[in-house]
């Protein structure tokens, strides 16, 4: 492709490590529809013939089905997915597949066809983080009113429900689908006729192949067109963040499906054995779940090191742009659908999780506000007071609701018996009214609402 310029062909090293077919080929159809659409612009604008344009246009389609089809002739010495497509339309059409490259370059045809596939990707990964915020409704819709304990530092804090634990999750998915598609919105300008990086002098029309690829507009300067990965960056950015939110559920699975807490389990189809200990059932999908996080968000700081210190335009370097991405947008498709079939077959023990609600003091927040609310004193005084009967159940090795109420006046003489409605896991639960709180009235509403979001959206 430069042998003008050349009296040598490459050295074998530099096919070995300039060379990228062994990855990029899986762009193979957003390079065709994008030389589909410059070609069909091209003809348009009397820049080649029609005839010309016509071959073109049927010589793509056919490499398109070969591709497809697995009969290919992938080359590596062609060095990429663009120049081995543009070579195999030399052999289908003959000369007219030279006019093809007229007014463009490969570095805005390569940054077109990575915003294709990232735009493709967001789409993809959209749809399966609202398929993965529906298997965790309907789990959810079957416990709004099992009651866990909710915790902070990993210590038992205050009860709460398991489908208020699930809507959590509902939450952070949410953002992470907005993300996406606020990524998707800002990549979708088309950097092609931007060339090599100065634009071109042929009258082209940028906005007729901008439409012709559901592109908002062209790239509105040429320089920063075919310079920037910002695009890929941010959409690596969106997936580090949903992969951190989906590690740290699996993390819980891990942590729920053990003995020590007996909250879950998780499926024979979603768990393995041991070689060596034969009543072991271990949780590996969730574990690598986990694991894979780091490798995308990997991805993400490989990238930032790669652009960090690139003066304007295209240099090389940026071809290490891909092989990071395709793997961290990869373990992402993989991880969210692991995820959702855990989830989807996960059940939950109900009577290990209202135990644990009930241990350590849960509801000496509810004691505090019952004194608070009840006997009228000030919220500090009723930490402290709440605080001195923790510290006798204690003593005495019993829980607060198992204390006299002279024991309890012995602290503090407004209590009444009163306070013990509020000393139970249930009723803290069903007392959490407040918008976004746990109570079940609220968590079914909650779901309702986003059930309704969800299919208004198509999901």
């Amino acid at each position: 492709m430069w042998g003008g310029r050349f009296e040598t062909s490459p050295d074998g090293i530099l096919t070995r490590i300039n060379g990228s077919i062994g990855f990029d080929r899986r762009l193979f159809a957003q390079d065709i529809a994008g030389s589909k659409a410059h070609a069909a612009m091209l003809a348009a604008c009397g820049i080649i013939g029609a005839e010309d344009g016509v071959a073109i246009q049927q010589g793509l389609e056919t490499i398109e089905v070969e591709i497809r089809e697995d009969r290919f002739p992938f080359d590596e010495t062609l060095e990429d997915i663009h120049m081995n497509i543009e070579g195999r339309l030399a052999d289908l059409i003959g000369e007219a597949a030279g006019r093809l490259h007229t007014a463009r370059s490969r570095n805005d045809q390569v940054a077109t066809d990575f915003r294709l596939y990232m735009r493709e990707a967001a789409d993809a990964l959209n749809g399966q983080c609202a398929a993965f915020q529906n298997t965790l409704l309907t789990l959810a819709e079957s416990h709004t009113e099992t009651v866990m304990p909710g915790m902070t530092h990993l210590q038992v804090a205050q009860p709460i429900t398991f489908a208020h634990h699930l809507l959590a999750y509902v939450e952070m998915i949410a953002r992470d689908r907005s993300r996406f598609n606020d990524a998707r919105r800002r990549m979708n300008e088309c950097p092609l006729g931007s060339a090599a990086l100065a634009g071109t002098s042929y009258p082209i029309d940028r906005n007729m192949t901008a439409e012709a690829l559901g592109f908002d507009r062209p790239c509105a300067n040429s320089l920063d067109a075919v310079s920037d990965r910002d695009f890929v960056m941010e959409m690596l950015a969106c997936a580090s963040i949903t992969a951190v939110h989906l590690s740290r559920l699996a993390e819980e699975m891990v942590l729920w499906m053990s003995p020590h807490f007996g909250f879950i389990q998780l499926s024979e189809a979603h768990t393995t054995g041991s070689s060596i200990m034969p009543q072991k059932r271990n949780p590996d999908a969730a574990e690598l779940v986990r694991a894979k996080t780091g490798r995308i968000v990997g991805a993400l700081n490989t990238l930032l090191v790669v652009m960090k210190a690139l003066p304007l335009a295209y240099s090389k370097d940026m071809q290490e742009d891909k092989e990071p991405a395709f793997d961290a947008l990869d373990s992402l498709s993989l991880c969210l659908a692991a995820m959702t079939a855990m989830t989807g077959a996960m059940t939950a023990n109900r009577d290990a999780m209202v135990s644990a609600a009930g241990q350590a003091f849960a509801t000496a927040t509810d004691l505090a506000d019952w004194l608070t609310r009840v006997a009228g004193l000030p919220f500090r005084k009723a930490h402290h007071v709440a605080g001195a009967l923790v510290a006798l159940a204690e003593k005495r090795n019993v829980d607060l609701s198992d204390l006299s109420l002279d024991d309890m006046c012995s602290v503090e003489p407004r209590i009444t018996a009163e306070v013990y409605s509020v000393l139970t896991p249930e009723a803290s639960v069903t007392s959490r009214t407040s918008y976004g709180g746990t109570a079940p009235d609220n968590v079914r509403a909650a779901i309702s609402v986003w059930r309704r979001r969800l299919e208004e959206e198509g999901h």
